[in-house]
Formats: structure tokens, C-alpha cells, sequence
């Protein structure tokens, strides 16, 4: 069934909360309000949830992503960290936050570039395949025999290829230049190349699984870790990868050698009477190589620029500082950068962190980075006042007549480092290389089967791969819980502020539209970052 319709800058109502703290109390919403000009957007303080929200809209977000797309035709189709249309996005974002009057800072981190690589068959057909080097890789260029690992095509539904030792039982890896071919399956990434090069492998190649249609192209994922392999370590689609099976194959592998390119995050700040109690939200800049990367995460990205210069003349209780993260796709990178750089003391300063990675998929499904675990385990530790965050968001959706769902609380994405941090984190999320099931069809509409964000990772994640109604409704959900907390966290770490001028009112959530035992898409993130297979 279709979504209902959402009302256009839909005003919450303005009923007082307790003086120090965000009420969340079943409320309808209040009546809807023409939106002010961009001109008087910019010179208003916007220092209420109804004027906020008014002022924050898709098509502001939009013209931003309009400037990354512009940023991406102009320097090959992408913004990869280590390219110049990464240093481009960095400058726009710098610049459209020094405009807006925000305190903007550059950290640098370090920053390890490789360059394109290359993966060629030579027997028995010659062809050049699209390929990726995994980040953690060696670098070189092997050629030699291609030794299929105990892969799986005829029926790739369980894949162990070396995962195992006895993987490697009568293969001969004793020339001088052999290739391990290894199928995506069950173990981790790092798991199966270091496993290859302790058997000898001079090189590997790990194809996709191609069990389902989201496991049949191009794969490329990280290691975890710099230098975990001194081996060439690149990625192929499945039917490249059954290609290379063939007995008698040959084939050459090249990974440049890397290059020290240090890294930007961005970070801006608006000082609060309570400098130390900061509340954060960030989104990962940088796309991957093979596309412009507006989804993601330009979506997450965007939002933040179009929040800033509406927050701007904001007197804040709170310190508000904002992020965008560098080399994100290349292992969470610049986020962990600037966590880690932090003393303990500066940690301590952040009352909570937001993030904000692919909130606008084409297929989307609204969700929630699930806290409270009540549909999905949670591999990390989750810190205190994390449920808090992902209550707020669902009260938000649960008001705005939203069906929302949960996502795993993986720590995959930018908000790893403050979870191993013990800072309260939470955030939005609409889904990426996970089919949509008829259930979630049925809910939030879109196409049954098809990914949730058919472009997830490709050169097709363009202005074009940006679903605007998504767009609208998380907007709006980003500014609301910034400028929320911004008067006060003490739902989420008991420090004391102050009440929002005309109060904020939101229902008591409704709860995840689809149970737990039936969710397919919420428990998968980025899962091309992740070590993990």
C-alpha cells in the first residue's frame, strides 16, 4: 500500500515539556504552516522545533547535492578519498560553513591511497575484468596459474572457501607466481586472504558468492586494518569469478604501490553556554571510486550542510558540532581518526553522537539504528543513553504518522568509534545492498526483490538515486533531534538544560512495523566496508 500523505512542514505541537527535559507523551500534531522564504530562513533564529522545520527542506538538501554531483562530474564521476573530487567536496563544505558563520576546523589524518588495480585473464580466454583492490592489501603484480580455493558455483548457498586449512588439502601453491581464487562465504574477508598467503598464494582474488541477487557483482571490501596481507588482494563479480574457475587458467593481478595522502574531516562548531556538554552529529563526505556516491552519502551529508545554515543565529544551550568524515569507505577511517585523537577529557565533553549514512534510498525503509536491541543482538557494547536516542527517533516517526523499522546496532558505519568510546550514539538509516522483501513493499511501497538502493556503491549513484519523500521525512528527523538535544540531553546522560521555547510534544512510539522474526533488511549496513563477510 502507498504511504499516506505527509503533511508539508508539518508543525509538532507546541505544548510545554518539563523544564528541563524532552517530554514524550502521546500528542497529535499541529496544523500546517507555509514555509518562509530562504531569505528569511538565513536571518531568523530558527530556535524552535516549528520554525526549524519550516526552513529546513528537501530542496534546500538538494542543492547541495546538486554541488557534490557537480563536484563528481568535474573530477571523473567520484569523491573517493585521495581524489580531487574529495578535496573539492571539503573546500564547498568549508566554505558553505564559514558563510552560515559556524567555527570550521580541519582535522587531518593519515591517509593511505591506492590507486586502481588491475585484474586480467590471460587463459584460457583473454579478458580484462572490472576490479578493486581491498583496502589492507599488499601491492604488486602477480601472473600465474589461478588455483580455485574449494569454491562453490553450481550451488554457492554455503560457501567455506578457505575458511578452512583442509581448504588447501592437494592444491599446489609451490610456484613462483599463483593465485588464489576465493569465493565470498561465511568467513571474513581478512580470514580468507591471510589463510591464502600462509599457504602460499602469491596473490588472491575474492569473487562474489552469487547465492542471491545482491551477492553477484563486483565485490570489493576491506581487511580491517592496514597491511593485514603483503599479497595483492582484489575483488570480482561472481560470473568473473566462475570465468577464472576454468581449468587451465591464468591470469594477472596488479595493485599499485600506496601513497601517503592525508585526509580532511570537517568539522564545525556553534558554541553553547554549556561548552561542556556537546552534542554531535556526522556523516560520512567521501564516496567510493566507482561513483559520485549521492546517496551515499551525500543524502547524510547534504542534510547537515542545509541543517547549518538554518541553526546558524541559534544560541544554543548545548555546544552543537557537526562532522563530516573522511575515508569513511576505506574502514571508517577519519571518524576513528578524530575519536582516538580525542584525551579523555574531550571525550567526555560529547554527550551523544549522531549519524546520518544513506538516509534517502530509492527503496528505502525508515530506519531506526536499533539501541535497544529489540530486534536485532547488538555485536558491541551499547552505551547508556543510546535507547534514549533511538527513542526520540521513533517518537518522531510515530508522530509524523511514519511506519519505521529497526537496523541492526552494528557499529559499521561512523559511529563505531564513539560506541568503543562509551558515547551514547544513535542515527537513521534507508538501506543498501539488501533486497526489499514483499512485506516491507507492502509497507512503505517500492519494488519488491530490488535492492534498496539499486546503485548502492555504483556509478549510478547519482542526483537521480535520491528518493525525495525520504529525503523530506529525515531532514526533518535530523534537525528535530539536533536542535532537541541542544537544549537538552538529560534523557540521554542526566545533564540538566533548558526547555525548548514552545515546547516539544511527540507520541509515544509505535513500535517497529514489521516484527522482529520477519526482518530482513534491517540487520545490514555497509556491508562492502566491512571485514566481515
Amino acid at each position: 500500500m502507498n504511504l499516506p500523505a505527509r503533511p508539508s512542514r508539518r508543525m509538532l505541537a507546541v505544548t510545554a515539556a518539563a523544564a528541563t527535559a524532552i517530554a514524550f507523551v502521546a500528542a497529535p500534531t499541529g496544523a500546517a504552516l507555509a514555509a518562509p522564504s530562504p531569505k528569511a530562513c538565513e536571518t531568523r533564529n530558527n530556535n524552535t522545533i516549528s520554525n526549524l522545520l519550516e526552513c529546513v527542506t528537501p530542496e534546500g538538501v538538494t542543492q547541495h547535492l546538486q554541488a557534490l554531483q557537480d563536484i563528481a562530474n568535474a573530477n571523473g564521476g567520484t569523491r573517493a578519498a585521495g581524489l580531487p573530487g574529495y578535496e573539492d567536496s571539503v573546500d564547498y563544505v568549508t566554505g558553505v560553513l564559514e558563510a552560515a558563520g559556524w567555527t570550521v576546523t580541519i582535522d587531518e589524518f593519515p591517509f593511505t591511497y591506492v590507486g586502481p588495480a588491475e585484474l586480467e585473464q590471460t587463459a584460457t580466454i583473454t579478458a580484462d575484468y572490472e576490479t578493486g583492490a581491498f583496502t589492507g592489501t599488499g601491492y604488486g603484480q602477480v601472473s600465474g596459474n589461478v588455483i580455485p580455493v574449494d569454491v562453490a558455483i553450481a550451488d554457492p548457498s554455503v560457501v567455506t572457501s578457505s575458511c578452512e586449512d583442509s581448504d588447501y588439502n592437494g592444491l599446489d601453491f609451490s610456484g613462483p607466481d599463483d593465485i588464489a581464487l576465493i569465493q565470498r562465504g561465511t568467513c571474513t574477508f581478512a580470514d580468507k586472504a591471510v589463510r591464502a598467503e600462509a599457504h602460499g598464494a602469491e596473490a588472491v582474488v575474492i569473487f562474489n558468492q552469487g547465492n542471491e541477487p545482491g551477492r553477484t557483482g563486483l565485490i570489493i571490501g576491506t581487511l580491517g586494518g592496514a597491511n593485514v596481507v603483503d599479497i595483492p588482494v582484489v575483488g570480482a563479480s561472481f560470473a568473473d569469478g566462475v570465468a577464472l574457475a576454468a581449468p587451465g587458467s591464468t591470469a594477472r593481478v596488479f595493485v599499485p604501490q600506496p601513497e601517503e595522502r592525508p585526509q580532511k574531516n570537517v568539522i564545525a562548531e556553534l558554541p553553547g553556554r554549556n561548552n561542556d556538554n556537546v552534542v554531535m552529529a556526522g556523516a560520512h563526505l567521501d564516496s567510493v571510486p566507482a561513483g559520485p556516491g549521492i546517496n551515499d552519502n551525500g543524502s547524510g551529508s547534504a542534510t547537515l550542510l542545509e541543517l547549518a545554515q538554518n541553526l546558524s543565529k541559534l544560541k544554543p544551550e548545548n555546544t552543537i558540532r557537526l562532522a563530516w568524515w573522511g575515508a569513511e569507505e576505506a574502514g571508517l577511517l577519519g571518524s576513528a581518526a578524530y575519536v582516538n585523537g580525542l584525551s579523555e577529557a574531550e571525550r567526555d565533553r560529547i554527550a551523544l553522537y549522531l549519524n546520518f549514512d544513506m538516509i534517502a534510498s530509492p527503496n528505502y525503509v525508515f530506519m531506526i539504528y536499533d539501541s535497544d536491541q529489540s530486534g536485532f543482538p547488538a555485536p558491541v557494547p551499547v552505551p547508556d543513553g543510546s535507547v534514549q536516542i533511538e527513542d526520540l527517533f521513533e517518537s518522531y516517526y510515530t508522530t509524523m504518522g511514519v511506519p519505521y523499522d529497526d537496523a541492526q546496532f552494528t557499529a559499521r558505519s561512523d559511529y563505531q568509534a564513539f560506541v568503543l568510546a562509551g558515547i551514547a550514539s544513535g542515527g537513521l538509516f534507508t538501506g543498501a545492498e539488501v533486497p526489499k522483501t514483499a512485506a516491507e513493499a507492502a509497507i512503505w511501497g517500492g519494488t519488491a526483490g530490488a535492492w534498496l538502493d539499486p546503485c548502492y556503491h555504483q556509478a549510478c549513484d547519482t542526483i537521480q538515486n535520491v528518493d525525495m519523500h525520504a529525503l523530506d521525512v529525515n531532514s526533518d528527523a535530523v534537525a528535530l533531534a539536533v536542535l532537541a538535544y541542544s537544549y537538552s540531553t538529560e534523557s540521554v546522560n542526566g545533564v540538566v538544560g533548558k526547555s525548548i521555547p514552545g515546547g516539544l510534544k511527540l507520541a509515544a512510539p509505535a513500535g517497529p512495523a514489521i516484527p522482529a522474526t520477519a526482518t530482513a533488511a534491517g540487520g545490514l549496513s555497509h556491508v562492502d566496508d566491512l571485514p566481515a563477510d
